[in-house]
């Protein structure tokens, strides 16, 4: 392990990040377009891509404090501690390229993520619970089955993707680049 293995764990994490944003774009894309048939499969992809950025955050902390341990750091240093604290050489330099492409994604992801969630929101019917369109029977008038199914399907997929939207943040990682998490 090395400063070598740190800096392709976080080109790694910077590939991940870059999906996502494209992940949450295509999603916002097939919204705004009417594609709300196809919200299951973004939302999915989106979760997906966070499910592997878990993985990446995990590799980089190990090889992060791996690096911090080799040069004499706590084990918990941020990057701008490792920057500051690397031997002179091509680390400091290699470390803030990637610190400050990492926060240009973060700062992207945010936006993405707000744009997605304005969005989604869009698509959420007032009353969608169904309940205020509701006749005596229970059903509204002149609607099927079939119609409350797919209204309900729909209203349910809005909330999942609105859920997995809202998990996009990266504290951990906006904390692991000197910021404050939020």
């Amino acid at each position: 392990m090395g400063a070598g293995d740190l800096s392709a764990a976080l080109w790694q994490e910077r590939r991940q990040l870059e999906l996502l944003l494209f992940r949450l774009e295509t999603q916002r894309l097939h919204v705004r377009a009417g594609n709300v048939q196809w919200l299951s499969f973004t939302a999915s992809e989106v979760e997906g891509v966070l499910d592997r950025l878990r993985f990446e955050a995990l590799a980089r902390s190990v090889e992060s404090a791996a690096v911090a341990a080799e040069w004499g750091l706590p084990a918990q240093a941020t990057l701008p501690e490792l920057i500051a604290g690397a031997p002179a050489a091509s680390w400091p330099e290699v470390l803030r390229e990637h610190l400050v492409g990492l926060k240009d994604l973060l700062r992207q992801l945010g936006d993405a993520a707000r744009a997605a969630d304005e969005t989604l929101r869009k698509l959420t019917p007032p009353g969608s619970s169904g309940a205020s369109r509701e006749g005596a029977s229970g059903t509204a008038p002149g609607t099927d089955t079939a119609e409350i199914l797919e209204h309900l399907t729909t209203a349910a997929n809005i909330e999942r993707a609105l859920a997995i939207t809202r998990r996009t943040r990266q504290p951990l990682l906006a904390q692991y680049l000197g910021g404050d998490g939020e």
